[in-house]
């Protein structure tokens, strides 16, 4: 049955449903309604609730918990999750397969986009860190983006799931406006999950069979293979025949929905290749879009072009795919219907310049 859930709210209630057993965070706008909501929730449900004093803090005690083999998570935003940096790639070391949330913001340092609705109401700003890296060493976090609250709830449900065969940290990569909005939602039915048999219990004794019994999972770079080829998701909306496709996600891919549907109407031959996992990104997407592809444009809610550069290195290995010209529009805060529409004609007719 669905009900009518707010975003935050839908986030944690998702994750609580899923097997968390400790939740720890910090406040910081736009996810405090998720640390509100789970500090009422989580006791109700015999769960662990701390409001940690700091993101370090916060990162460090779901590492611990992690340990344990139980399943951990944390949420915060901008600032926030690039503090959290050093205790997301330890997780990744050790195996660790914890979840965040990142309700982005819009901007950079504490955030500041002057976009409607300001840095709080959110965008796709965070991309590059999210992606490609933010700690030490080479690692990659699995980063789910929803388009709904009913994706970001089946996503944060599955995400323990796909993520602990490879022990890996998981990221819900996610905006402002989604979690302040609200949506029906038909919410899942709670997991039954015992620890997993490789937690520890804190001795020294354990730890050093915990590392002899996990070794296999500082080879790095087979974990981040392996990812890589298995968990790539995407969405495609109207390509059998696409001359122009349309790369965007979260929100922003709602809004470029919309314009297509119009465009479509007037005879143009548009669609769009949603990625639901930008890490890793849909490569095969791109291996299976049509022949009759002459155009690409990257459509994103941010202050500058970032999943642009995942795009273009993602057509460069696709054959028929690498002569095609792409184009890029990037706006701070959704870009309405009205402007959307007008710029795609203006790349079917010409009057758009390429990616340089």
């Amino acid at each position: 049955m669905k009900e009518l859930w707010k975003g935050s709210h839908a986030m944690a209630e998702a994750a609580i449903r899923a097997g968390a057993r400790l939740y720890c965070g910090y406040p910081i706008t736009p996810q405090s309604e998720i640390m509100e909501y789970m500090s009422e929730r989580m006791p109700q449900v015999g769960r662990i609730f701390i409001q940690a004093e700091s993101e370090l803090v916060s990162i460090n005690t779901v590492y611990g918990g992690a340990l344990t083999g139980n399943r951990c998570v944390t949420s915060s935003s901008g600032v926030g999750i690039s503090l959290m940096q050093e205790g997301i790639t330890s997780c990744f070391s050790k195996g660790l397969p914890i979840l965040i949330i990142n309700v982005n913001r819009t901007g950079a340092g504490m955030g500041g986009g002057g976009g409607e609705g300001g840095s709080f109401s959110g965008g796709q700003d965070d991309y590059t860190r999210e992606t490609h890296g933010g700690g030490n060493g080479y690692y990659r976090n699995l980063v789910f983006i929803p388009d709904s609250i009913q994706e970001a709830v089946d996503m944060i449900y599955n995400a323990w799931d796909i993520a602990e065969p490879y022990r890996n940290p998981v990221v819900l990569y996610t905006e402002g406006r989604l979690a302040q909005m609200m949506e029906a939602v038909e919410m899942p039915e709670f997991k039954e999950r015992e620890p997993l048999d490789w937690g520890v219990d804190g001795t020294s004794k354990e730890m050093k069979e915990y590392r002899a019994m996990n070794k296999e999972y500082y080879k790095y770079k087979q974990r981040i293979d392996l990812m890589r080829e298995n968990e790539q998701q995407w969405e495609e909306y109207l390509l059998d025949d696409a001359e122009v496709v349309v790369v965007a996600v979260g929100l922003c891919s709602r809004v470029c929905r919309g314009s297509i549907n119009k465009l479509r109407a007037q005879g143009v031959k548009i669609g769009m290749l949603r990625p639901k996992a930008v890490w890793p990104f849909p490569q095969k997407g791109f291996d299976a879009l049509p022949k009759s592809v002459k155009k690409i444009v990257c459509v994103e809610n941010s202050s500058g072009p970032e999943m642009l550069e995942d795009v273009i290195v993602a057509m460069r290995y696709t054959d028929h795919l690498k002569t095609v010209p792409v184009y890029s529009s990037t706006r701070e805060g959704l870009i309405p219907t009205k402007e959307l529409i007008p710029f795609l004609q203006g790349v079917i007719d010409g009057t758009v310049k390429e990616v340089g």
